[in-house]
């Protein structure tokens, strides 16, 4: 059975707009995504793996976070400056040995300061040294479908069977704006004071475009110049991953290029609710004649501006649905098609449970579905 979708666009009718190449980028290899739709806009190399520089800093916070929520530790925890953390090369948060560091300010130093030193005493504080706490790097990793990193340490430091992807540190940032938006503000944070030292955040794209509220610069001699960009527009938000370029100037360029072609030639629009009912469909044999029918998750698509118009959707359901009828249980697909090409197919579930009707109920149900 196939039945027919709505779906509202406003009566003004524009000129479609023509999506150009990608434009070219200066980079080792890169990434553009919508965050909403998980759409790839742009991507070169983007499974290829590179070092990630203090990109890493990235997948050290989601540990900490992920930390916290388990409450395991809290923000307000007193984290006491071991001599390694203290000496860690690089860019630091100039804490002391022996010191004590709230976990809320080591966090600041690493986001916005992006201290090497913040994030051994975070992950000492956390596993108890640094070996052990990339173990919990991959351990989560692994489970946010990260297949192509691997983490030895907590900074970005060059180290050997540290590594990771484009496309999957895009994964970690999505899940650091979706699942911490209490800390994701931090990401946005221009400037933070610590030991009387005012450090500025070297995401200089922070200055540059207003739109932009995270996520994470990158550097070694190694790993070139990288930058993690996340930023909103008019509801639409894009994550860009811009890595080993040649230098600081280089890696602002080529993110600004980058996301501004997103936002101009595409645009995402939501499409139906989770768990929003569709329709509505006869059960033979239930309890209940009437299932509603839906989506489990919210559905976005991201498509070339103004070619709203030239979506159509419909559901396609199976025939004679009989209960018993599991919550969540697939009778069909939603299909997506824009301008005669199928973009789209997303399973068709029951909202609801329908158990089996009596003896009569059956029996009356089986004639008439013979009488169909």
């Amino acid at each position: 059975m196939i039945i027919f979708l709505s779906l509202f666009y406003s009566s003004l009718i524009l000129a479609s707009v023509p999506v150009p190449a990608p434009p070219g980028i200066a980079a080792t290899s890169y990434i553009l995504e919508d965050f909403n739709s998980g759409k790839i806009l742009v991507a070169r190399k983007a499974d290829e793996k590179i070092e990630p520089a203090s990109i890493t800093k990235l997948m050290t916070a989601y540990v900490v976070f992920m930390e916290i929520k388990a409450g395991n530790i809290q923000l307000s925890d007193k984290v006491q400056v071991s001599k390694k953390a203290w000496k860690t090369k690089g860019s630091k948060m100039f804490i002391e040995v022996d010191k004590f560091v709230s976990v809320e300010n080591l966090l600041k130093g690493m986001i916005i300061q992006s201290g090497n030193d913040a994030s051994v005493a975070l992950a000492e504080h956390i596993a108890g040294n640094e070996a052990a706490f990339s173990q919990l790097m991959n351990r989560h990793a692994k489970k946010i479908g990260m297949n192509s990193s691997h983490f030895s340490n907590s900074t970005g430091l060059p180290s050997d069977n540290h590594y990771t992807t484009a496309r999957d540190i895009a994964k970690v940032s999505k899940l650091l704006i979706k699942d911490f938006p209490e800390y994701y503000a931090w990401y946005s944070t221009r400037k933070f004071t610590f030991n009387k030292i005012t450090q500025f955040n070297r995401n200089k794209l922070l200055w540059k475009d207003d739109s932009v509220d995270g996520l994470k610069t990158g550097y070694t001699s190694s790993a070139g110049y990288c930058l993690v960009t996340s930023a909103k527009r008019d509801g639409m938000r894009l994550i860009s991953v811009v890595m080993g370029t040649k230098s600081k100037k280089a890696r602002t360029k080529e993110s600004q290029t980058l996301i501004n072609y997103g936002f101009r030639y595409f645009q995402t629009h939501k499409l139906y609710d989770a768990n929003q009912t569709l329709h509505q469909i006869r059960v033979w044999k239930g309890k209940q004649q009437q299932l509603n029918l839906g989506i489990q998750q919210t559905l976005f698509l991201t498509i070339p501006k103004k070619q709203y118009k030239n979506l159509k959707a419909w559901m396609e359901i199976d025939k004679n649905i009989i209960a018993p009828v599991a919550i969540n249980t697939k009778v069909g697909s939603v299909v997506i098609e824009l301008s005669n090409e199928k973009i789209a197919e997303i399973p068709l579930l029951s909202l609801q449970e329908i158990s089996k009707g009596d003896l009569w109920d059956q029996l009356l149900d089986e004639i008439k579905m013979k009488l169909q």
